[in-house]
């Protein structure tokens, strides 16, 4: 899958965002080893802390379907912004050096970055392990 089909994934995931409150529109397409692309919309909820971001629900998708290694995200925003902390954390938990491509609503390609570029010093699985 080309990053120009990605990005075009995570617009089309966008489209189904629940934002009554911030507005702000997000897309993910999450694209796996093997070629499957799960998208995810960003969904608010009234008391704000249980909101979920378009990230981590196209991760939860994928997961929750049994995929556990991943290629490369797309997300989209109305500016090009980049996942939040907590996505970052999520992301980095399965593939530190899986590309991230940043783009706006109408596809113009911002960035290409790693999870790794975007969360440095990231703590994951391989800090757990030995704990003996």
């Amino acid at each position: 899958m080309t990053d120009k089909e990605l990005i075009a994934a995570a617009i089309a995931a966008a489209e189904h965002a629940y934002i009554p409150y911030s507005k702000y529109r997000v897309g993910a397409a999450l694209l796996t080893a093997d070629g499957a692309v799960y998208g995810g919309c960003n969904i608010e909820c009234a008391s704000y802390s249980p909101t979920v971001c378009a990230e981590r629900t196209a991760l939860f998708k994928a997961v929750s379907e049994g995929q556990r290694h991943f290629a490369a995200i797309a997300v989209v925003t109305r500016d090009g912004g980049s996942p939040c902390g907590v996505c970052r954390q999520m992301l980095f938990e399965f593939a530190p050096r899986m590309r991230v491509l940043l783009a706006d609503l109408e596809g113009q390609h911002h960035q290409s970055t790693t999870v790794a570029e975007l969360l440095p010093h990231g703590f994951g699985p391989a800090n757990l392990e030995n704990m003996g």
